[in-house]
């Protein structure tokens, strides 16, 4: 089962760990977590080997939390390492 952590809590975790923002890529370049890679869910979602190392942690974020739960559940039934960020990119910004 994937964990979950507050966008408050990321904030003093950016550069030290893998962040992957499932947003498409007009949102990405709007605004984004410093440091977070852009892999819009569409593509992640259709071969996660492309991207991700199953020996490594992710932390997953999107909007406002919604796609990042179902995310890391079919991720984490896949085997790989990943951390839900809660409320998403609204509340790492508003936090």
């Amino acid at each position: 089962m994937y964990k979950s952590i507050k966008a408050s809590e990321l904030k003093g975790m950016v550069g030290r760990v893998n962040i992957i923002d499932i947003r498409k890529n007009y949102l990405y370049n709007l605004g984004s977590i410093p440091s977070s890679k852009n892999i819009p869910n569409n593509f992640l979602l259709m071969d996660p080997s492309k991207y991700l190392d199953k020996s490594k942690e992710y932390y997953i974020y999107c909007t406002q939390g919604m796609e990042s739960v179902k995310t890391c559940s079919k991720l984490d039934n896949m085997g790989y390492k990943v951390v839900n960020v809660l409320g998403g990119y609204h509340d790492y910004i508003t936090s």
